[in-house]
């Protein structure tokens, strides 16, 4: 299943001020047993949205309609823990199309780059320039352009670059994941192959 295409996103944003946020709280276990990628977003920080009688919690960012947007903004060190893709999968199908933190842990970090959500590592300085801006204003907006590898505060116009391997930005511009590709270039393998 080929993901959004990623090439500029400009977006409000949903803040998640909390650090060291693994994977078990992104999508607890016990919403593991599903094997196609629909439907988790349901289930994001199940734990953190819902009591335990299924009642939104109001206190939780996601059930705060004072923010909104495609771009998650996180604290320190996420995704930690278990290399579940559910989490990811859970990420962007609740609609999240990029995740801002200042650490991520590696294996979320390749998942999130092979699902469609883009990963943006910024400085410890920066992301408290977002969580600021955001306190003070919900509707800020944040520019994210992978061609550039460039995020923009717009409020302020407070900038920094990120790193991403050229492989994966070509395949999040395109929408692919590592099989998408391979599809992708058929034609070049069978030629190459038919020359040997």
């Amino acid at each position: 299943m080929p993901y959004d295409k990623f090439n500029v996103l400009k977006s409000a944003v949903v803040p998640l001020s909390r650090e060291n946020v693994d994977t078990d709280q992104i999508i607890p276990a016990r919403f593991l047993k599903a094997t196609e990628r629909e439907g988790f977003g349901d289930n994001l920080f199940r734990d953190w949205r819902y009591d335990v009688e299924g009642n939104p919690k109001p206190d939780f960012v996601l059930n705060d309609t004072t923010y909104s947007g495609k771009i998650l903004v996180a604290g320190k060190n996420f995704g930690s823990g278990s290399s579940r893709e559910h989490a990811v999968w859970a990420i962007y199908d609740y609609g999240f199309r990029c995740v801002v933190s200042s650490f991520f842990a590696d294996i979320f970090k390749n998942n999130c780059l092979n699902i469609g959500v883009l990963p943006v590592t910024v400085s410890p300085e920066f992301l408290d320039k977002i969580f600021a801006a955001v306190e003070a204003d919900p509707k800020t907006e944040l520019e994210v352009d992978l061609d550039k590898q460039s995020i923009t505060l717009l409020s302020t116009g407070d900038a920094e670059s990120f790193e991403i391997n050229t492989y994966k930005k070509e395949n999040m511009k395109n929408g692919f994941d590592d099989i998408d590709y391979l599809l992708n270039i058929k034609g070049e393998i069978e030629e190459f192959e038919s020359k040997g």
